[in-house]
């Protein structure tokens, strides 16, 4: 184990232009220890430490900490907890998620897994009612689908191994713009007009996220949740204790079991299974990340119950075996779509939480497994397929996969991405699952409960990622390092549900193989391919000349919306730093480094 002290002593498009918003909160511009950036750019080059998020608040917190002396882990946890406040609807503490930490003293890459687990009394049948799977919308503005929260976990366990400054300290910019607010934007204004109407039907939803009259808030107004600032409080004060016990935790379980629904509500709000014993015997893990070699570079990711590292995985290790850099465009695109579907149809097949379920994950990353796949890959689309087997290339043991689609609808999640002078890194991808989680707030607390058990094959009770007490879900997750001869090279993630795989993976292969720069590859339009007849894409991917190519090749390509919203930082030459956020999806990131260049 490396030491907290020696942790911290350890060692574009060209024509992207900077997004220049005001300032988006009163307290930042009033309070200096938290001054930063004082606009939204998402791309910037320095020394010193970077940060990149979706969030112009919580990038200014995170390297607020930097300036002071706190490491990647530090500041990490200090821009997450802003996201908490800033961005309510895609991650915060009735979540969890999955950091991944370079430390540069010993070289190594470590894992945080501290994904939600199902209440111990589910069973496989949980969202079955009458005999039939309950529909998505059903199953999810319910209690049924929370799972018991791990980001709080998280925080403490990241920072009590590897941080420098205590979670009292790092909250405290999250506790500041809780308690004075910050500007509501057009991005956040839309997602809270999305769930109104489940909103109205929860009085604690209502209260925390709507005006008196039942509207969204307006864009320019300035939204406050001084009950978030309370729990924040609570949790500075207490540690994880104050979350894991004590009022917050009956108040968590009791909103599950018995939905603080109105008396005029508009849907049935299902009750819940998850326990204050439930939620007090909460852990966060360690895990030994995924590994695979790539042109020289080692890409490590997020193992079981994630997907993420496994499924990036083995599409990096099907697309080595073709020169992408040395091929047409349309070529390479061609093979990042059907790498793309091979890895996903083995993904659904055989990954779920691998204290519950063999998962073959040395076979899935296996070079041998990855050439027999890529054997089946031609010059056309293949339409759906059948999952491989990698259980011979898996060191012993022996199973059988069983082929499913792709069940989640979860479109929201953030990721941020941290270095520090000492060349630490932090890629953190963290979420409540659905844009809104299940819908339910927390009364008295300000924090909205996720939805994560939908990521389980609900419908399902005897596949590999079926429901089961204590286990937690399949994620598609994917927080990425990438070194190069043993130091960081490149940190990349993004939000999206099963789509964050692919974007992951494209951001991937433009910068490393087909000349893109990491601000390049990030704006990029996108399209995922998880093993269907059909490849959802933006629409500026369906328009472009390569798409009317592929098209030729038998790719079906359909609308699917806007795709990501990636943060990244690239290690250059010369100690300088390169910080990108997404130019324009979810209305923009924010990118800064402690000295500019």
């Amino acid at each position: 184990m490396v030491s907290r002290r020696h942790f911290a002593r350890g060692a574009a498009m060209v024509s992207i232009c900077a997004l220049t918003v005001g300032l988006v909160s009163q307290p930042a511009a009033a309070d200096p220890k938290w001054a930063g950036p004082l606009t939204k750019e998402p791309v910037a080059t320095g020394s010193g430490g970077a940060v990149a998020t979706v969030d112009l608040e919580a990038t200014r917190a995170g390297l607020s900490v930097l300036r002071k002396g706190g490491n990647a882990v530090d500041a990490a946890v200090a821009a997450a907890a802003v996201l908490g406040v800033t961005e309510p609807y895609s991650c915060g503490i009735g979540g969890g998620g999955f950091m991944m930490i370079y430390t540069a003293k010993d070289r190594k890459v470590h894992a945080i897994d501290h994904r939600e687990k199902a209440p111990k009394a589910m069973q496989p049948d949980a969202f079955f009612e009458d005999g039939k799977v309950l529909p998505f919308d059903d199953a999810r503005y319910s209690g049924r689908s929370v799972g018991v929260p791990g980001t709080v976990a998280g925080w403490e366990e990241a920072l009590d191994r590897f941080g420098t400054k205590s979670l009292r300290q790092v909250l405290q910019p999250a506790i500041s713009v809780a308690r004075n607010g910050f500007e509501v934007d057009e991005t956040f204004a839309e997602q809270t007009e999305d769930n109104r109407e489940y909103f109205d039907d929860i009085p604690s939803s209502a209260k925390t996220f709507l005006d008196p009259d039942g509207t969204a808030p307006d864009v320019g107004s300035t939204f406050r949740n001084p009950e978030l600032a309370k729990a924040y409080e609570r949790i500075a004060r207490y540690g994880a204790k104050g979350f894991y016990q004590g009022p917050i935790a009956e108040a968590m379980a009791k909103a599950v079991t018995n939905p603080p629904v109105s008396d005029d509500a508009d849907h049935q709000w299902r009750e819940g299974y998850m326990t204050t014993d439930d939620v007090k015997s909460y852990r966060a893990d360690w895990r030994e990340p995924t590994k695979v070699s790539y042109r020289g570079l080692d890409v490590y990711g997020m193992a079981p119950p994630s997907s993420g590292g496994s499924t990036v995985g083995e599409a990096l290790n099907i697309l080595e075996g073709y020169g992408l850099k040395w091929i047409t465009r349309e070529e390479a695109l061609h093979y990042f779509l059907e790498a793309s579907r091979y890895s996903f149809a083995d993904r659904n097949a055989y990954v779920g939480d691998a204290d519950f379920v063999d998962v073959p994950l040395q076979g899935l990353l296996s070079k041998d497994f990855a050439a027999e796949r890529r054997a089946l890959i031609t010059g056309k689309a293949a339409g759906e397929v059948e999952p491989g087997d990698p259980w011979p290339h898996n060191g012993g043991g022996s199973g059988s996969g069983t082929p499913s689609v792709t069940l989640e609808k979860g479109t929201s999640t953030t990721h941020l991405t941290v270095a520090d002078k000492h060349g630490n890194v932090v890629a953190y991808t963290f979420t409540i699952e659905s844009t809104g989680g299940s819908g339910i707030t927390v009364p008295g607390w300000g924090f909205l409960l996720n939805n994560e058990l939908t990521d389980f094959n609900y419908d399902s009770t005897t596949h590999v990622n079926r429901v089961e007490g204590g286990k937690r879900p399949r994620s598609s997750m994917s927080p990425t390092i990438v070194l190069d001869h043993g130091k960081p090279k490149l940190a990349v993630g993004s939000p999206g549900g099963s789509t964050i795989i692919t974007t992951v993976l494209q951001i991937l292969v433009d910068r490393i193989d087909l000349g893109s720069s990491l601000p390049e590859a990030i704006a990029a339009p996108r399209a995922t391919q998880r093993n269907g007849e059909t490849t959802s894409a933006e629409q500026a991917w369906i328009d472009s000349p390569e798409a009317q190519a592929l098209q030729e090749r038998g790719h079906k390509f359909v609308d699917g919306g806007e795709i990501g919203a990636a943060t990244g930082i690239e290690f250059l030459p010369g100690g300088k730093l390169l910080a990108a956020a997404e130019p324009e999806r979810r209305g923009g990131g924010s990118a800064g480094v402690v000295r500019p260049w």
